[in-house]
């Protein structure tokens, strides 16, 4: 049987990283479950490993923190999860039945919002083709070690280190997109409003398609969040 291993990359989410150890567990109790910390300051590290999961510490940044969770990983595949999505009913039984294809080496799900939202449900139907614009960590990373090692894993990026691990896998197979739906958070666009955000993450990406550094994207990204942040306390 294959077997598993759920490395999700997390950063100060107290909120809700004990609800989605839990969801995981819930669906394969035999999974393993990593959470690959970039060095809360809350008390994400205390309810991972409270909910069952290994923590593992890493440096700052999605892309370290999961190759750092890898380097930890048993399973002979690696599912990488963002803590704020959650996986459908019966993932790995649909997984397992996917994965008994050895022509499929990596694949993604479909994307959906935990939302009503019109224009949001267009861009989350449109992420479920796989393109160069349309494949992101949000869908779930699903990939085989041994493809993940031949690949050299993430690059070490704040942002941007799913688009290009799909790049590099996509130049040696195609990426498969799982028949089921991971619901994910639109924190994001409830804050910031639907559109200013997809403008802006469409923007976040030109940049990165036109050779700006990651790491001076996710700069300017954080700049932007401590601002809207700020606004949100004026305007309180």
């Amino acid at each position: 049987m294959i077997s598993f291993s759920v490395i999700i990359p997390a950063l100060n989410e107290e909120a809700g990283i004990g609800g989605c150890v839990a969801g995981v567990r819930a669906l394969d109790p035999g999974v393993e479950i990593i959470v690959a910390d970039g060095g809360s300051s809350d008390r994400t590290v205390e309810l991972a490993s409270a909910a069952g999961a290994i923590v593992v510490r890493a440096p700052r940044g999605r892309g370290p923190q999961c190759n750092a969770g890898a380097a930890h990983a048993l399973g002979e595949t690696l599912l990488f999860l963002h803590a704020d999505t959650a996986l459908p009913a019966d993932a790995f039984g649909i997984l397992r039945t996917l994965l008994a294809d050895q022509a499929i080496d990596v694949a993604k799900f479909r994307l959906s919002f935990d939302t009503h939202d019109w224009l949001l449900d267009i861009a989350a139907r449109l992420m479920w083709y796989d393109s160069l614009l349309t494949s992101y960590g949000d869908q779930g990373i699903v990939i085989r070690r041994s493809l993940f090692e031949r690949i050299g894993g993430f690059p070490d990026w704040p942002l941007f280190e799913d688009v290009h691990l799909f790049e590099k896998a996509r130049a040696l197979t195609d990426i498969s997109v799982v028949p089921a739906e991971v619901v994910t958070s639109a924190r994001r666009f409830r804050d910031n409003g639907t559109i200013p955000q997809l403008l802006h993450d469409f923007w976040l990406w030109l940049q990165y398609l036109i050779g700006v550094s990651p790491h001076e994207i996710a700069r300017s990204y954080e700049r932007r969040g401590a601002e809207l942040r700020q606004s949100h306390v004026l305007g309180g």
